[in-house]
Parts: C-alpha cells; structure tokens; sequence
C-alpha cells in the first residue's frame, strides 16, 4: 500500500508540474500577444485604435481612399491610415508633445529636491545654461506655436552647464543636467520636422482665400440660377440654354485658373521652399507650367471683362453675353493658338513622366509626405492633389469644342455670331488634332530612345548587300509603330521578335539578357521598304506576309499578331509607310560619318536662323510697343508679319517683295511728313515766314496750309497716328527683309561649300535656290548682284574645268597611242618570229621582197590607226562637251 501510494503521489506531483508548465506556457504566449498588440497599437507613438470607414476617406500616409472597411486612427494626433500604411507613419507629435513636457517637469521637481553641499558655487552660475530667460523658460513650455521659436547652440554641452562644480558636487546633480540637455538637444533636432508640420502655411493661406473670394460670383451651379427670377422671365427658352452653357465655360475656365494657380503657388513653391527640391527636377514636375497660367489668365480675364461689358445696369448678377465668337477666334486661333499648341504638347508629352517622378519622390521622402499630407487637410485642396491637378489640365484642351458646340447649337437667331462659332470650333478641332500628333510624335520619339539605349552598342546586321546596319542609324529615323509579334522560321517555330516599323525600314529585334539585339534568324533582320509587299494570310487571321524585293531572288517574312485587329493595324501602317517612303537619293539606308556630320551642321544653321528670325520678330513687337508708348497712340502690327519669319514656311519670302514694301512705305511716310496734306502750325521755324495770307513761305517759295486753324489739331493727330503706323510697318518690312538675307547667306554658304566637290552642280543649285519664287522677275538689285556674282563664278569655274579636261584627254590620247604601239611591236616580233622558223623553204628574193614590203605595210597601218584615234579623240571631246553642258542644263532644271 505504501508503494501504492508513493506512485499515486509521483504521478500527482508530475501532473502538478505539467499543468505548472503548460500555464506558463500559455503566460507565456499572452503576453507575447499583448505585447504584439501593444506594438500594434502603439507604434511611433501613436496610440492606434481599429474603426471602420467610408470609402471617401483618404488615407493621411499615402494620401489615397481607404477602401477596406476596417482602418486604423491614433485619437492623439488624429490621423487616419491604412493598415499597411503603419510603418511609414512619422511619429506622434502630441505625444511627443507630452513626453517632453514630463520630461521637462521631472526634471525641474528633482532639480528642486537635490540638497547641495556648496551653494556658494551654485549662485556664481549662471542660470542662463539650461534656459537663458524667463521668457524662454515659458516658450519652451507654452504653445507648440511659440516653441518653434528656440534656437539652440550646438556648443551646450554637460561639462559647459557643469561650470566650476567640483568632485564634492552630488551626482545626481550631474546626472539631471545631462539629462536635461538631452532633452534640449533631442527638441532641437527634431525641430526642422516639426516647424515643417506646423509653420509655413501662411504662404499659401492667402492664396486659397483669395481663390475662394474670387469664385463666389460663379458659386451658382449655372446662369439661371445665379441672376433673378424675374430677370430669368424675360428670356426665351433657347436664350436660357446659351446662357446656361456660355455661364459654364466662363465657370469652367475659372475653375481651370484656380488648377493652375495650386499648382504653382501652392505645389510648386511648397516643393521648391519648403521640401527644397532641385528647380530641375521641380521643372519636370510642372512643365511650362508659367506659360499655361499666362495663357489661361488672359482668356479669363477677357470673359470676365466681356461679362462685366454685358451687366444690366444697377445690377451685379444680371447679365446676358451676346456675343463671344470674336474671343474664341482671338483664343484659338493666330499667334496664341501656336504658344498653346506648344505649350499643351509640351506639357501633356510630359504628363506620364511628371506622375511617375512624383510618385517615385512621394515613396522615398519623408518631407514631401508631410507636405502633402498638411496641404491635403485644406478643404480646397483634398479635391485638388498633384495627381488630379496634372490630370485635370491634359483634359481641359478637350473640353472646348463640346462647350462651343452647345452654343453653337442654341444660336440659330445670329447668323454672324453662328458663324463666327463655326469658325472656332474648326480652330479648336484643328489645334486639338496638332497637339495629338505632337503628343504622339513626342511619344515615339522618347520610346525609339529608350529601345536604343535598351540595344546592345556591339549589335549589328548584316544587310543583304553587304552593309552593315549598326544601332546609330535608328535615331536618324522616325518611329512609326512598334510591337511583338511572332516570327515562323523554316522549321515552322515561332519566335518572339520586337518589330519596329520606321521610315524606310522594319527593324526585327530580339531580347536577350534584359538588352535588344538584331534578330538573327534565317534572313536579314533589316528590311527596305521601297521594295516590300505586304499581304495576308489567306487561311490565318493572324498572319501576315512580308515579301522583299530588294534584290534576287526575293525573300518571304511569315509573321502572326496577336490579334486579328493587331494584324490589321500592321498591315494598315506598313501600307501607309510604303505610300510615302522617301528614296534613296534623299535618304540613304546607311549614312557615312561625313554625311551624318554634314547633315547635323546643316540642321544647326537652321535652328540658328529660327532662333534669329524669332529675336527679329521679337524686335518687331518690341518696336511697335515702343511707338505706341512713345505716341500714346495704340499700333496695330499686321497679323501676316510673322509668316514673314517662318524659316519653315513652305514659300520662303522674297527679298524683292519686301524690299518694294519697305521703299512703298518710305514714299508714304515722307508725302506723310512734306506732303500736302500735312498740317503745319502757325509758329514757324528760324528759315520759314508767314505772309499775310496765311500762305508759309520757305526759302522764298510760298506753300499754302490747307485747313483751318480750328481742324489743325485734329488733323495733326490722325497724322502722327499714321506716321507710327508707317513707321511700325516700315520697321516689320526691314526685319523681314533682313530675315532674308540671314536665310540666303545660310543657302549660299552651304552651296558654296558644296561647290569644293561638285561645283557646276552647286551653282546650278544656288541659282535654283535664290530663285525658286520666280522664274525671271528680279527686281532687288542686291539679289542681281548676287546672282551675276554667282554667274561669273560659276563660269569661271567651267573654264577651268574645260582646261582640266582638255589635259586629261590629251595624257589620255598620249597614253593610249603608246599602247597601241606597244602592241603593234609585239605583232611585228611575232611575225618576225614565225618568218625566221620558215626561212629554209622559202627564196631569198622571197625574203627580201617581204623584208621591203613589211614594214611598209606596218607603217601604213599605223598611220592609219593613229588617224581614227585622232577622228575618234576629236569627236569624243565634242561629245564630251556636249554631254557636260546637257548635264549642267538637266541638274538646273531638276533642281
């Protein structure tokens, strides 16, 4: 029973001990979840707590909707973020807040309670160490506002604040003021985080109020709304409805203001001042952002000015705009439709870029977060981030032309007014298709870029004439379309192939270790389009033939698309590429290292003259403002003085047209100011008299005022008015003339260097391309000077040529006159030859009679062969010539 009961005991006690283990265990395991919890909850020092909400909600981390339904929200700092979005949280700055207030507190409670042993060396420091004044001492714990204020030295330190303390000195003394400065240090680093959360919006608080202010007039959702209901009655139907729709572009324009307006005085500066971004990389966030606001800007203020012209009177809502063609013919179309085109191609050819940096800064820099995150707390701007600001300016172009054609639609009553709509749309529809085609050439262009420097430098393909095609020739060329498609070799396998339809040429690439390389396949993988065909596989609705030409015998490319419509679109482009494919002539399939250098000289001598005629333009305008503030009269430069400096004007102006403007308005000015018809005063100068009869008499000849005294200043004022207007007129002509000469000397001088390798063709050019806008008509005298001086040139250029020619048929004739008798040797030593072999069967009279006959024989038949060689030699040079000059007279005529 003993036993029995020693055993029950041991298996109590080792199940005593199990159960002790396993509840320890499960402690264990609790408090690894509370803490867990803990760090989940409190993190950064926020205290985090779970709730549930809405899908508007935006996340105060990443600044995007919540759409979970479960989210986290410290109720100390009041922040509300994703999950996920935990650990990228900055700390808590009210939590902070406290500890550093507890801090201070204790401190300041056990620097009360230290019994000093030497309070005489306590008085002699000073008290400034720690907190240099009372004042300080209250900033330091009054607002975080006025905390921002404490500047600190970096040169505090213990030992500074230990002063004459000696080793008597206690140390828990020592110890608190460690502590304290700690703590002074700890606030002055983290100061710059914290003045960034709390400082800095007053820059931008005027501005939101401002925009708030200048909205209220249009915060009614359209005109019928916005002016009185009794005013409203008044109106018919269709009335209304243009009201309505014009209220909404005035609206709509404003809105699109106050876009750019954040943009810049909000974004832009915040990024530059207060995240201290580079400008550089701030620009490619807002491409030709200040050009846009001054654009838009202008059209605002003019419909706002057409809406203030169009108020009832003694009312300050009432309004109705009759017309509003004129300022959307003045918007879209002339030198503004071009700055827009510009600037809307620029800027949306950068959108994706600009979205892909920010997002890519937004991740890495703390600053930025904070930024935003403040900015977005603003009522205005949670509509309005970086995002939808860029998104909402590429779309804005798109939404002229369905808002005028809504007016349009109500005005049927106005045929002028219709039409001038009409005519607006049209410059809408035609500056929004440029600006896609801008895009989209801006687009290829950047993505032919990124596969050339995806292509291996040391990749080549071998041409099917020898040639080698190397990745430098692809940017000479302009990208068409690019995509995959599969290529099927003779071993009917398929191969994934990068295709790039280009120029004159499809290119096949494969990848191969994350970089492009020339498929090396079974045939070339450069392709010329001058002789290919394209066709469709009858029984595949994928594929597609391919058949070059290009030399004997012909090879067939077998490719498929992904898609029927892909294959479509291929064989649409290549057909349209084909149709318009330059030659050979004018665009070499490789280009030598002489001519690419060539070429790139010539396209930056004509980007120097653009930039030229651009600045004399600019002189123009320039020239006019001057006349007109000078004057005080306002000058009207004519609308077709800037085609006059388009350098890629498809008709270049005369210089003669221009010079006989420029002497027209010489004449007119100087009737202006000696004619007849202007009014001289009374009071005459030290050389003129009057004589009784109100004639003026100058140099003792009598010239009569027309007009009376009371008409003279009237009549004086239209004529200085005009005078300016000649003279602004006067001024375009001869920079436009002078555009000419600058664009002629660049022809000129690129001929003539041509002229080292082929003069006669040169010159036929040069006159070609001085005269290309007329046939004989030269009236400029500085043009015929040009033109005999390139004559004489060019014949003198001819005759030396002729002398040249002449010498080289003259060694030529020598040299071939000692070949033939070369040859005429070597025949009389072989019949020479073959006599001495006969000689024992012939007779000696035989042989003598051949010995005398032989050589006369010979000597006649080189006299003889030397006198057709002359005949021929003479008629070759008259041939010869007579091709020279046809050939001089067809370059001519081509060129």
């Amino acid at each position: 029973m003993s036993r029995v009961a020693d055993l029950s005991k041991l298996r109590q006690e080792r199940m005593r001990e199990i159960n002790q283990r396993n509840k320890e265990k499960e402690r264990m395991r609790e408090r690894e979840r509370e803490a867990r919890e803990r760090e989940a909850r409190y993190s950064n020092g926020h205290l985090f707590n779970s709730l549930t909400v809405s899908g508007t909600t935006l996340c105060s981390a990443c600044n995007k909707s919540i759409t979970a339904k479960e989210a986290l929200s410290c109720p100390t700092c009041n922040v509300t973020i994703h999950n996920r979005c935990r650990d990228t949280l900055p700390n808590c700055v009210k939590m902070k807040q406290k500890q550093q207030k507890l801090a201070l507190m204790r401190n300041n409670s056990a620097y009360q309670n230290v019994t000093l042993r030497n309070k005489a060396h306590l008085k002699e420091r000073p008290n400034s160490a720690i907190y240099p004044s009372d004042s300080l001492r209250q900033s330091l714990l009054g607002s975080r506002r006025g905390r921002s204020s404490l500047l600190l030295s970096k040169s505090v330190s213990t030992n500074n604040i230990a002063g004459t303390l000696n080793d008597d000195s206690p140390l828990g003394l020592r110890r608190i003021l460690s502590q304290s400065t700690d703590s002074l240090n700890f606030r002055s680093r983290t100061m710059s985080m914290e003045s960034l959360n709390d400082e800095g919006e007053g820059y931008f608080t005027s501005l939101l109020e401002d925009l708030e202010d200048e909205g209220q007039e249009f915060e009614a959702d359209s005109w019928s709304m916005a002016v009185d209901s009794t005013y409203l009655q008044t109106h018919r139907k269709d009335v209304i409805k243009r009201q309505d729709v014009i209220y909404e572009l005035i609206q709509t324009e404003l809105h699109h203001v106050r876009t750019l307006r954040i943009m810049d005085g909000v974004f832009r500066r915040g990024m530059l001042e207060e995240v201290q971004l580079e400008p550089g990389v701030v620009h490619v966030l807002f491409p030709c952002l200040e050009r846009l606001l001054t654009l838009h800007m202008h059209f605002l203020t003019q419909l706002l000015t057409r809406r203030a012209h169009s108020l009832q009177p003694e009312s300050t809502n009432n309004f109705t705009i009759t017309q509003i063609s004129d300022l959307l013919i003045q918007q879209f179309s002339g030198q503004c439709a071009d700055e827009m085109l510009k600037t809307y191609s620029e800027f949306c050819s950068r959108h994706m870029k600009a979205v892909k940096l920010y997002k890519e800064l937004l991740a890495r820099d703390k600053r930025l977060q904070l930024f935003i995150r403040r900015v977005s707390r603003r009522p205005l701007l949670r509509r309005h981030g970086f995002q939808e600001c860029i998104l909402l300016v590429t779309q804005r172009i798109t939404k002229y032309p369905v808002l005028v054609q809504r007016i349009y639609d109500n005005t049927k009553d106005n045929p002028e007014e219709a039409a001038g709509l009409s005519q607006s749309m049209s410059c809408m529809r035609e500056l929004l298709c440029s600006v896609d085609q801008q895009v989209l050439e801006l687009e290829r262009t950047q993505r032919l870029q990124e596969i050339r420097s995806r292509v291996d430098p040391r990749a080549e393909a071998k041409l099917r004439s020898g040639a080698l095609f190397r990745p430098a020739e692809l940017l000479r060329r302009q990208l068409i379309h690019e995509g995959t498609l599969l290529w099927k070799t003779p071993s009917s396998r398929l191969k994934d192939v990068q295709v790039m339809l280009m120029t004159d040429i499809l290119v096949f690439l494969q990848e191969k270790d994350q970089r492009f390389i020339f498929a090396s396949l079974d045939k070339s993988a450069v392709v010329s389009l001058q002789t290919l065909l394209v066709r469709d596989i009858a029984n595949q609705e994928r594929g597609l033939f391919l058949i070059s030409s290009e030399s004997s015998p012909p090879e067939m490319y077998e490719l498929y698309a992904a898609s029927k419509d892909d294959r479509n679109t291929w064989i649409r482009l290549i057909q349209q590429t084909i149709s318009s494919c330059p030659s050979r002539e004018e665009f070499p399939l490789i280009e030598t290292e002489d001519k690419a250098l060539l070429r790139r000289l010539k396209a930056d001598i004509q980007q120097k003259d653009r930039e030229v005629l651009e600045l004399l333009q600019e002189r123009v305008t320039l020239f006019s403002d001057l006349a007109e503030v000078m004057g005080g009269y306002e000058v009207m430069l004519a609308s077709c003085s800037r085609n006059l400096f388009r350098a890629e004007s498809p008709q270049a102006p005369r210089g003669e047209q221009l010079l006989t403007q420029a002497i027209t308005e010489v004449d007119r000015l100087t009737e202006l100011l000696l004619g007849s018809n202007f009014e001289v005063p009374l009071p005459c100068s030290s050389n003129g008299h009057h004589n009784n009869t109100g004639a003026l008499v100058i140099n003792g000849q009598e010239v009569l005022v027309n007009g009376s005294q009371e008409n003279q200043a009237t009549q004086v004022h239209k004529t200085n008015i005009e005078v300016s207007q000649r003279l602004v007129n006067l001024s375009a002509q001869l920079h436009a003339l002078q555009g000419v000469v600058i664009r002629q000397d660049s022809i000129l001088e690129l001929c003539l260097r041509e002229s080292s390798v082929s003069p006669a063709a040169a010159g036929a050019r040069t006159v070609r391309s001085l005269s290309r806008d007329g046939a004989s008509d030269f009236g400029s005298l500085g043009e015929l000077a040009l033109l005999q001086r390139q004559h004489s040139l060019l014949q003198e250029e001819l005759v030396r040529l002729r002398g040249a020619e002449g010498k080289l048929r003259h060694s030529e004739r020598a040299r071939a006159q000692l070949e033939k008798q070369l040859r005429d040797l070597k025949t009389n030593s072989a019949t020479l030859g073959d006599g001495a072999g006969n000689a024992g069967s012939q007779a000696p009279s035989t042989r003598r009679e051949s010995d005398t006959d032989n050589p006369l024989a010979s000597q006649e038949s080189m006299d003889q062969s030397d006198g057709l060689q002359e005949c021929s030699d003479v008629e070759v040079d008259v041939i010869s010539d007579e091709d020279d000059d046809d050939e001089v007279d067809s370059r001519i005529d081509t060129e």
